[in-house]
């Protein structure tokens, strides 16, 4: 249920902070991208729980599965879900294209080429993001586990909520200054019909976030 939640507000924030290119009318965007996000929300939280699941259904109990399994592997998985919730959710806009424009602001084309670029780079740092956010925490409170520095879960679980919240805080502008908010590509790497319609060398896309 919270991996569901969790993925549900990115794919929400992914939804309203993508491109946001006009497309034709005759194309029912809305539509389809909500229809892509229910699936891609409930595919995520389904990997995401899968590994609990699987240890509990062959009653795994070693402390290294579970060390694995609960502290280690979940974050990956998030992160790796997080990034595939971007690019699916975003997939209208490499199936269709994306406005570039050249240094004066000018579109001059949609680019198919330039939106798999700026969803590719969005997933990137959303995987980023939430990976790492998860993964040091989960690999810290276990070293302060074992060195019995807090003496109750209670405090533990505290000190782990401050690790995530301090980790996010952290990573929130590294994910954000990873890739340009307007990217750049390379005229001779678009489409032929965008060649032929500027001479720019390089033209540039709102990557969205």
């Amino acid at each position: 249920f919270l991996q569901f939640v969790f993925h549900t507000y990115t794919t929400g924030f992914t939804l309203l902070n993508g491109n946001g290119t006009t497309k034709a009318e005759e194309y029912s965007l809305q539509q389809k991208q909500i229809f892509y996000s229910l699936g891609a929300i409930s595919y995520a939280a389904c990997i995401g729980a899968l590994p609990l699941v699987f240890m509990n259904r062959y009653t795994l109990k070693s402390s290294l599965t579970q060390l694995v399994v609960r502290k280690l592997l979940p974050a990956p998985l998030l992160g790796l879900m997080s990034a595939f919730t971007v690019a699916v959710v975003r997939s209208p806009e490499f199936e269709n294209g994306i406005e570039v424009m050249d240094r004066n602001g000018k579109v001059v084309g949609l680019s198919r080429k330039a939106g798999e670029k700026a969803v590719k780079e969005t997933a990137l740092s959303r995987a980023v993001l939430f990976g790492t956010t998860f993964f040091l925490p989960a690999v810290l409170t276990h070293f302060v586990e074992r060195a019995k520095f807090v003496k109750t879960p209670r405090a533990l679980a505290s000190v782990r909520m401050l690790m995530i919240t301090s980790v996010l805080a952290g990573m929130l502008p590294v994910s954000l200054s990873m890739f340009p908010q307007c990217g750049e590509i390379k005229r001779a790497d678009l489409e032929p019909e965008i060649l032929s319609s500027t001479d720019e060398t390089e033209l540039f896309y709102n990557r969205g976030i």
